[in-house]
């Protein structure tokens, strides 16, 4: 069983960048499909990105397409999300996710971290 902590939540002003963290531990992070979703406040938790363990593909959410940026570091167990162009809306809580395939949709994913908080100010 993996188990999954994000780090790199934080406040930054709208147009400001952040990098989250995803950090595995109990197993190799390469056999897994790895997912990052966010929740706001009174909404759904909705995906945000993910990135394929069996070829690397990855996928964006319209919302974020061209702003956000996932990558995998299999050495260090890690996968990142980069986020640039920051808006308030993206304003959330982040959590990543471990699963057999890359999707959007958070029932496909078996392991969650606890999460982090972003909140872009405008």
């Amino acid at each position: 069983q993996v188990q999954l902590v994000e780090s790199g939540g934080g406040l930054v002003q709208a147009g400001g960048s952040l990098r989250l963290s995803c950090a595995a531990s109990g197993y190799p992070l390469d056999y897994y499909t790895i997912g990052w979703f966010r929740q706001a406040p009174g909404k759904e938790r909705e995906g945000v990105s993910c990135t394929s363990a069996s070829d690397g593909s990855t996928y964006y959410a319209d919302s974020v397409k061209g702003r956000f940026t996932i990558s995998r570091d299999n050495a260090k167990n890690s996968v990142y999300l980069k986020m640039n162009s920051l808006k308030p809306e993206d304003t959330a809580v982040y959590y990543c996710a471990a699963g057999p395939s890359c999707s959007l949709l958070k029932y496909e994913y078996d392991y969650w971290g606890q999460g982090t908080q972003v909140t872009v100010s405008s």
